[in-house]
């Protein structure tokens, strides 16, 4: 399952501890890294906010996941070495790929977590309950 796909399962819930449950069933790195990256404050993302110009890959045919995409967030992420030693236009060259390589959905949950948007139907104490210690901030 994509990860726009659990988040919307997530938003579906209408109680706490569903949204918990559906959060721990699907628990992956991919996961936890956009809800943590969209929603704790130490995080700082070095790319420009808003929406890139990239151009979305076709629904039924993208070579990437977010499952495997999600280790490369380490060149975006403000005071890594990894990011520090990278060029901006190298780092958004890399950022623009990913977000062309993914389904167009999940393409879409990435620009939410770069511009500091929680994922719609997730809050805090949700997270605190189906991920501890994950937010740190």
């Amino acid at each position: 399952m994509d990860i726009f796909e659990i988040l919307r399962k997530v938003d579906k819930q209408r109680h706490k501890a569903d949204k918990v449950k559906v959060l721990k069933e699907n628990e992956t790195w991919a996961l936890k890294d956009i809800i943590k990256g969209s929603m704790d404050s130490n995080i700082k993302w070095k790319l420009p906010g808003g929406t890139p110009p990239y151009t979305p890959c076709e629904e039924h045919n993208y070579p990437a996941s977010l499952h495997r995409e999600h280790k490369q967030f380490v060149y975006f992420v403000q005071g890594q070495n990894k990011c520090e030693s990278l060029p901006a236009y190298k780092r958004e060259k890399l950022f623009l790929g990913m977000l062309e390589g993914i389904h167009p959905q999940d393409a879409l949950v990435l620009i939410d977590m770069i511009n500091k948007q929680t994922p719609k139907g997730i809050t805090r104490p949700i997270v605190e309950e189906a991920f501890p210690g994950l937010l740190t901030d």
